[in-house]
């Protein structure tokens, strides 16, 4: 992951006003399916820090935790699994199309806006370091209303996720 070319993975982003509101949207939906929100959100490379898209993605947790509970223990209000293959070729067009995602969003579910251990791993992929150059948004539902938004992004000299600035515009 290159901070050069990917300043955004350095935080300092700013979300228009609509992404954050769709945002938020997006993660009382989930909540009231009992399962965190999650999706990328996009800007133009030509502006680095800007973010102006979103493009929500399915939760596939609930989901495989109904057809094979034993491989699959947790349930979508734990944590969120997209599918690999839709996220590979969103990433690709982005770059292509000069929209790059820039940010990986989901929610949590009436624990707050913290990057968990589970969050680490799945960005880390049992990587030292973020497999993909993205900063990440943790939006907290508390009893079905949006109460906290924080951005993390991969810090190298600590090997470690920290929360980084976000200004929504």
């Amino acid at each position: 992951m290159n901070a050069a070319t990917h300043l955004w993975v350095m935080g300092g982003l700013v979300l228009t006003r609509d992404v954050k509101a769709r945002v938020d949207e997006e993660a009382r939906a989930a909540y009231g399916r009992d399962e965190e929100s999650c999706g990328l959100l996009l800007g133009p490379a030509a502006a680095p820090l800007a973010v102006d898209a979103i493009v929500p993605m399915v939760n596939r947790a609930n989901m495989l935790h109904r057809l094979d509970p034993v491989t699959y223990p947790r349930t979508g209000r734990m944590y969120f699994d997209v599918d690999p293959l839709k996220f590979e070729r969103l990433m690709r067009e982005g770059d292509l199309c000069g929209q790059p995602a820039k940010v990986l969003y989901h929610s949590h579910l009436d624990v707050g806006a913290y990057f968990s251990e589970t969050d680490a791993q799945a960005a880390l992929m049992g990587l030292a370091q973020p497999s993909y150059p993205l900063a990440y948004l943790v939006s907290s539902v508390r009893k079905g209303t949006v109460d906290d938004c924080k951005l993390f992004v991969w810090e190298a000299a600590s090997t470690r996720f920290v929360e980084a600035g976000l200004t929504i515009a």
